[in-house]
């Protein structure tokens, strides 16, 4: 078959199809319609012949950078089946970093306050001083929590040393109760070297803050000492007790029979100190008291109540206690 003949049989195979197709389509009346938003082209030369709208009716760039002052108008985009601009006109500010200066308040506040605050911001960023000064407490309170008392502070102090139920820090966070009750051989041993029926019983723990202890316990224990003496009240024998929780004198004050227990013991540290510690005060303290009838004296460091004021004045809310044979709400019944 020649190339001729193949010309002639295509040509009366597309003639006849293009008959077919006409006689079977329905003719669609022409109404007058709205532009749609989305337009399809058969052929590119239909395409090119139509007349596409512009994006944007202004030459303005989207973005400007201004060196100085702000512009009056924000550019706007016109959409090519819509005459409403996107945006309406918003004037725009420039952007400014933050006063140097803090107003009056701010001052002011700051100087009452040792929070986080006027501290400053790089962009919504906390400054990098801010943010590495945040970090450094934050560690901070980890190392008081998991840190131990040193062997030498317990020497200087001449204490010795019992423990709880608990077994490792772990367990101590998560298991308070085991922190409220002695392990069965220090019983055995607070029994054999402590003197029993003290009139005031002082314990030591690190409780959450061994720095609390490290920081200040020798200034507080010796001035609490000195303070007993002059008043001429009897001092048991102190000893330290690792991992203790504070509800622990009252087994130690059935134990020993005090009439007064005396705890000083490291508090949950913060972000503001890690070196908190605190002192609980028991009048007769029995397995089974409520919190009601303990006192306590807390914030215990170099930025809140110095060591040695608060050892010379739990000397004097000692002697109070054994006065008025109570503590707590009910001493201050008592009192009032």
């Amino acid at each position: 078959m020649n190339d001729q003949l193949v010309s002639m049989i295509t040509q009366l195979v597309m003639e006849k199809m293009e008959k077919s197709t006409g006689s079977q389509t329905p003719e669609i009346a022409a109404t007058p319609t709205e532009q749609p938003l989305i337009k399809f082209y058969d052929t590119v030369e239909n395409r090119s012949s139509e007349t596409i709208e512009a994006i944007a009716t202004s030459q303005e760039p989207l973005i400007q950078l201004y060196q100085h002052g702000a512009p009056q108008r924000v550019t706007t985009v016109t959409s090519a089946t819509f005459d409403q601009s996107v945006n309406d006109a918003v004037p725009i500010k420039p952007f400014q970093f933050e006063a140097g200066s803090l107003s009056a308040s701010v001052q002011a506040a700051k100087k009452h306050t040792p929070a986080r605050i006027g501290v400053g911001r790089a962009g919504t960023r906390p400054k990098t001083k801010t943010w590495l000064k945040f970090r450094l407490d934050h560690a901070a309170a980890v190392d008081a929590v998991y840190g131990e008392v040193t062997e030498e502070l317990l020497q200087k102090l001449d204490v010795f040393q019992v423990t709880t139920k608990v077994t490792d820090k772990e367990e101590y966070i998560t298991r308070p109760d085991l922190g409220r009750r002695l392990s069965e051989e220090s019983k055995a041993l607070i029994q054999q070297k402590c003197k029993p029926h003290p009139k005031v019983q002082i314990i030591i723990s690190n409780g959450l803050s061994a720095s609390a202890i490290e920081e200040n316990v020798q200034d507080v224990y010796l001035a609490l000492q000195q303070s007993l003496s002059n008043l001429n009240i009897d001092i048991g024998t102190t000893f330290y007790i690792d991992k203790g929780r504070v509800a622990l004198m009252d087994e130690i004050g059935e134990l020993l029979q005090a009439e007064v227990i005396v705890y000083l013991i490291g508090e949950r540290p913060g972000l503001v100190s890690a070196e908190s510690m605190s002192a609980y005060l028991c009048y007769k303290p029995r397995i089974g008291t409520v919190e009601a009838e303990r006192m306590v004296i807390s914030n215990i460091h170099k930025g809140g109540i110095p060591p040695l004021e608060a050892g010379a004045y739990l000397g004097t809310v000692v002697e109070k206690i054994l006065h008025y044979q109570a503590s707590g709400v009910e001493l201050v019944a008592k009192e009032g």
